[in-house]
């Protein structure tokens, strides 16, 4: 069975609570936006990292958009 994995971020500006709860809203938009598109909900795995695992390495405090992303993993 195929199965979905999304995963929120965000970048490392705000408090590390802060980051974690957008990084779940974040993730939960992405995965609510593949079901408005057909995906099944039960194929989905949703989870959230806050500011951990940058994409782009930067310092405490920093903005940086390619670090506020959702990531798709699809698993044949």
């Amino acid at each position: 069975a195929t199965r979905e994995a999304v995963v929120g971020y965000t970048d490392t500006s705000g408090s590390v609570a802060y980051n974690l709860r957008l990084s779940e809203r974040r993730a939960k938009a992405t995965a609510d936006g593949l079901v408005s598109l057909g995906v099944p909900q039960t194929s989905l795995d949703v989870s959230w990292k806050g500011k951990s695992d940058l994409a782009v390495p930067t310092a405490d405090g920093v903005k940086e958009p390619l670090n506020r992303r959702a990531t798709i993993h699809i698993q044949f």
